[in-house]
């Protein structure tokens, strides 16, 4: 479509997750119409988070030394894990400010469509951290689709005969919804997820 660099550029950002040909083709245009230096700081930006950033040897967060700073502080209560399947679910969490517990990343879902099965995840890592007896309680945070629900069921299954606490996140009707516009699956979950009200 395009000659060599434009054509290269705009192939690469559409392999980008959510990009497709369209944006892509926007985003190389606005960068061929900035600053030079600000196209330098976003190189710079992409040629370091690749240099120095890593995944956390405990718990598969993003990090730029050995362990992330959620492990190594000594506030947090290692006694309950919260299992997510991505590092920007751990962000998600953390921005909520109730959870003072540790994670531990999994690195996706269960999905046999894609051919993703329980040893392509961090499994065996997180039955080393339970074999030490230090957790009490794993909560999964999955998300609530068909692959999160599998790896839910999944990790249940494999930690019960531990004698664990296994609880799951609560799902249902999001705040400021309508039930008119809730789907059945959704205001099924909020009826089983229900709570007493403290008046």
């Amino acid at each position: 479509m395009y000659e060599g660099a434009v054509q290269d550029l705009v192939e690469e950002l559409g392999r980008l997750p959510g990009v497709g040909p369209k944006s892509a083709q926007r985003i190389a245009f606005h960068l061929l119409a900035s600053d030079a230096e600000d196209v330098e700081r976003l190189a710079t930006a992409l040629t370091e988070v690749k240099r120095r950033v890593r995944f956390c040897a405990v718990c598969g967060n993003v990090a730029e030394a050995e362990r992330c700073r959620i492990c190594l502080d000594e506030r947090r209560d290692g006694s309950v894990i919260c299992v997510v399947e991505e590092p920007k679910d751990v962000v998600a969490v953390e921005r909520t400010r109730e959870f003072r517990g540790r994670y531990h990343v999994l690195g996706g879902a269960i999905s046999p469509i894609e051919g993703v099965g329980p040893d392509d995840l961090r499994m065996r890592e997180l039955m080393t951290r339970l074999a030490s007896g230090e957790v009490t309680e794993i909560i999964i945070a999955t998300d609530p689709n068909l692959e999160g629900e599998a790896t839910a069921t999944y990790l249940a299954r494999l930690c019960k005969p531990m004698g664990l606490r296994v609880t799951r996140l609560a799902s249902g009707l999001p705040v400021g919804g309508d039930l008119e516009y809730a789907d059945e699956v959704t205001l099924g979950r909020a009826f089983e997820g229900r709570r007493l009200l403290d008046v």
